[in-house]
């Protein structure tokens, strides 16, 4: 994967990558309101998986649009396929995320993506905004902790 580079975006990358983000929110948003199980604020340390249960939830919620490649819930890996936004197709996106620890903090977990645009019919590696990056970090850290939240109401 490539690293995170900070470069003056085009316009249609720039929309390109707006439109990732904002269809990663929306697919937030919808996670809400079903009646889920009650947990445990100590069920993200007591469950078969080996990572933080709550990042490893938030994390393949908000990357449910695209397809997954390959998913280790006891290492904590998650690797997208290549995602192309319709209304970009010019343009892909490949997401992995590694959840590095037990604990929801925010440096157990990392995010790098590889981005890609189509030149002359071939595509061409391009560099990602950190802030791409950053902002996915975010919303995946937002949710875990809302979802911890919600588990410590349920008690």
């Amino acid at each position: 994967m490539t690293g995170s580079t900070l470069t003056r975006p085009s316009t249609l990358g720039l929309i390109g990558r707006v439109g990732l983000i904002a269809i990663a929110t929306v697919a937030l948003s919808a996670c809400g309101g079903r009646g889920r199980p009650k947990a445990d604020l100590a069920a993200s340390k007591i469950t078969t998986i080996g990572v933080n249960s709550y990042l490893w939830r938030a994390s393949l919620e908000a990357l449910s649009f695209m397809p997954l490649l390959q998913t280790d819930s006891n290492g904590g890996v998650i690797v997208t396929d290549w995602y192309a936004n319709p209304n970009n197709p010019n343009e892909r996106m490949k997401v992995s995320v590694a959840i590095l620890d037990q604990d929801l903090r925010a440096d157990a977990l990392r995010v790098a993506a590889s981005r890609q645009v189509m030149q002359d019919g071939v595509w061409a590696e391009a560099p990602v905004q950190a802030a791409t990056v950053q902002k996915l970090e975010d919303v995946i850290l937002t949710r875990a902790r809302d979802l911890r939240r919600q588990a410590s109401a349920a008690k």
